[in-house]
């Protein structure tokens, strides 16, 4: 605008025809933010958007006029934008400022950039209440879905507590069972015979007492005095419930034939427990069991998935 001033005046154009037009081109333009002004030296207004303030002495502040003919206008403009006043300056409210002069050479005009500081303050107070809208509203959600997500991955973890202690309770009723089974196993064959016929028939079928030997010393021992048997090297050892331990010849299938099934059961490959020496059953690994001896409570006798239900049937015949 100065440019094009400078231009029609070194065309010799008459002022009053210059201020005209400007006046006329600037009316009603929207000074809703930003506007162009012209003053004189004296501070009134020459042209202006409304032509009602021409004449009117320019309403700006002195210290930022002084800053912005110093260049260094950024801090006292950013203040008069965020505050609607000058630091150390009248605490009045301003309706619109100069934040930028060029003077017209050969004349007392200049040439001012306003701004509307009411309009910009209501903007940046609209920009403030929306931004505090959205950071609410953020924070509410993110509490709201951190309070659901809590609730969903607390709700999904009880459950899985819930399924492992009602499989835990299932697991402890069949183990309390099975060794419920195995007193009143225990009392049934420990049970002497009712009749001779009977007593007769259990001694033609079984074997009483089997040969083993200590060293060199060949040993009877009673099946009744027999806690469990098991092969270590290929030697099979005879363990009584007194933990006297001897060795026998014969291979650990070959010692199961010669016994009472309802006395003992072929826990594995390695060994053979009476019905007499089992303390207590334990739940173990994945369907497993672990059968803990009256005699010798360091031995692990382990029982296989495979093998269980046959020992849990042996247990209730």
């Amino acid at each position: 605008m100065a440019s094009l001033i400078d231009f029609q005046l070194a065309a010799g154009l008459d002022k009053q025809t210059i201020v005209d037009q400007i006046q006329k081109t600037i009316k009603g333009t929207d000074s809703q933010t930003w506007f162009l002004s012209i003053f004189n030296w004296s501070g009134k207004e020459v042209c202006h958007p409304d032509k009602t303030k021409v004449g009117q002495i320019v309403q700006s502040n002195e210290l930022l006029l002084s800053s912005l003919k110093e260049k260094n206008n950024s801090e006292d403009l950013y203040d008069l934008l965020v505050n609607g006043k000058m630091p150390n300056a009248e605490n009045t409210a301003l309706e619109s400022e100069v934040i930028f002069i060029t003077p017209l050479q050969n004349t007392d005009w200049i040439v001012a950039a306003n701004v509307n500081v009411s309009k910009v303050t209501s903007q940046v107070n609209n920009l403030k209440y929306n931004f505090y809208i959205i950071f609410t509203i953020m924070g509410v959600l993110i509490i709201l879905l951190s309070f659901l997500a809590v609730r969903f991955i607390g709700s999904r973890y009880e459950k899985q507590l819930e399924v492992k202690n009602s499989d835990l309770a299932s697991e402890v009723i069949n183990l309390s069972k099975l060794n419920a089974d195995l007193v009143t196993y225990k009392k049934e064959v420990v049970k002497k015979p009712d009749t001779v016929e009977e007593a007769e028939v259990s001694s033609d079928i079984n074997k009483k007492r089997i040969l083993t030997y200590i060293r060199n010393e060949l040993v009877p021992i009673n099946i009744e005095d027999i806690s469990h048997i098991y092969t270590e090297n290929t030697i099979t050892y005879v363990v009584c419930f007194n933990g006297k331990k001897s060795t026998t010849n014969a291979s650990l299938d070959d010692v199961y034939t010669n016994l009472d099934s309802l006395l003992f059961f072929r826990a594995n490959r390695q060994f053979i427990i009476g019905i007499k020496a089992i303390d207590k059953i334990i739940k173990y690994g994945n369907s497993q069991l672990k059968i803990v001896l009256q005699s010798d409570a360091e031995v692990e006798i382990i029982i296989s998935k495979n093998k269980a239900a046959e020992f849990k049937q042996w247990l209730n015949i």
